[in-house]
């Protein structure tokens, strides 16, 4: 180190002393939970969990290896029976392209994330049919069976359902008395055809697949929106479940979608645990753009951070109830509605996050940031570690 170096250096720890020990540690301090901060509120991406479909860029191409860039979260890795699998396709793979592949295992021996490519064509098919219901596809298929409830189509290798419910006029068994038998009669005369059919709903876990043969013209529907003004409180039925939201049917023609984020002021990990096909809902229009519209169920409920702004304060005691684990921490709520994040600083590992803190009991903390109007709250455990 030069001699001039060292006496800035020298002079700059003169400096520091010269600050009084409180201001120094408070800026510390300061510091500290800013970066804390950041990294609660801004870093919300969640990593790729077994069974996901990924997409990343190919780094390298070994002789039995495939590496994926995955970022943020890492490397992923094709080999073993999966790279033998997937040979045929490998081969026609260069490095830089973009690739799909499935989760089997978020962290191998080597911290490597493993795919599967075997298993990602099945899983774009079920995410095509996620898009198909979200942007309301129509495809053509060919009526492949019939059965006493409707007729069975087939989307890509994977068998689907057409409820008799939701075939067009012209296509619905008319039957005196309902007849079973005359009904499957009729049914059966459109096997071999093909008809113009819609994803209505899609359960990969399941295998099921639902399609609908009603889907209304662009320009009826420009005619049906604009009736409506956001703010209208209306009711309507639910024609589809998928795992962003559930889509309501407000009138003969047109749907809107109550993504996940507005079903309700508390968690909501699966919209299908909570409704059914053909329910009704009350529901409250919050935008309306191209089109489109935009529901909210938990809108017309009262917003329980009003409440809670009144109630809790920064470095308050509460008690909390642990309702889920993510790759930043653990989400506990003081509330119905009102969570706030324990870190995983607090405890260096996710593992040692998992000895103190286990899913449904309730523990001590303590308030460090809260935000009613964004509804955003920090808590820190208070309680011997483990």
């Amino acid at each position: 180190m030069k001699k001039d170096d060292a006496a800035t250096l020298k002079e700059a720890a003169d400096l520091v002393d010269t600050l009084p020990k409180d201001d120094a540690k408070t800026i510390e301090e300061k510091e500290k939970k800013e970066t804390l901060m950041g990294k609660i509120l801004k870093d919300t991406g969640n990593p790729p969990a077994v069974g996901d479909l990924v997409e990343g860029t190919v780094l390298n191409i070994e002789k039995s290896r495939v590496y994926i860039d995955l970022p943020p979260f890492g490397t992923g890795i094709i080999y073993g029976r999966e790279y033998i699998n997937a040979r045929d396709v490998i081969k026609k793979v260069s490095i830089g392209d973009k690739i799909a592949a499935k989760v089997v295992d978020v962290e191998n021996e080597d911290g490597y994330i493993e795919l599967s490519l075997r298993e990602a064509r099945t899983a774009m098919i079920w995410s095509e049919a996620e898009a198909a219901i979200r942007d309301k596809k129509v495809i053509e298929l060919t009526v492949k069976e019939a059965n006493k409830g409707g007729l069975i189509l087939e989307w890509q290798g994977i068998a689907g359902f057409l409820p008799a419910s939701q075939l067009k006029t012209e296509h619905y068994p008319r039957v005196l008395d309902g007849d079973k038998d005359k009904i499957l009669e009729v049914l059966r005369k459109l096997v071999g055809e093909k008809i113009s059919v819609s994803v209505i709903s899609a359960i990969p876990k399941e295998g099921k697949l639902i399609f609908s043969e009603k889907s209304p013209e662009t320009k009826d529907k420009e005619k049906i929106v604009g009736k409506y003004t956001v703010g209208d409180e209306v009711t309507g039925d639910i024609t589809g479940i998928v795992d962003f939201g559930v889509f309501v049917k407000l009138e003969e023609g047109l749907e809107g979608l109550v993504h996940i984020s507005e079903i309700d002021w508390a968690l909501v990990d699966d919209p299908r645990s909570m409704f059914k096909v053909g329910q009704k809902v009350n529901v409250k229009i919050i935008e309306i753009k191209e089109g489109k519209i935009s529901l909210s169920i938990k809108a017309l409920k009262p917003n329980p951070w009003v409440d809670a702004a009144k109630k809790y304060k920064k470095d308050d005691t509460v008690k909390g109830v642990i309702i889920k684990f993510n790759k930043h921490g653990a989400l506990a709520s003081i509330e119905e509605g009102v969570a706030g994040l324990v870190h995983i600083s607090e405890f260096g590992t996710e593992e040692k996050l998992r000895t103190n803190l286990e899913l449904g009991k309730i523990y001590s903390f303590k308030i460090t940031f809260f935000d009613a109007k964004e509804q955003k709250m920090a808590l820190s455990f208070v309680g011997d570690k483990k």
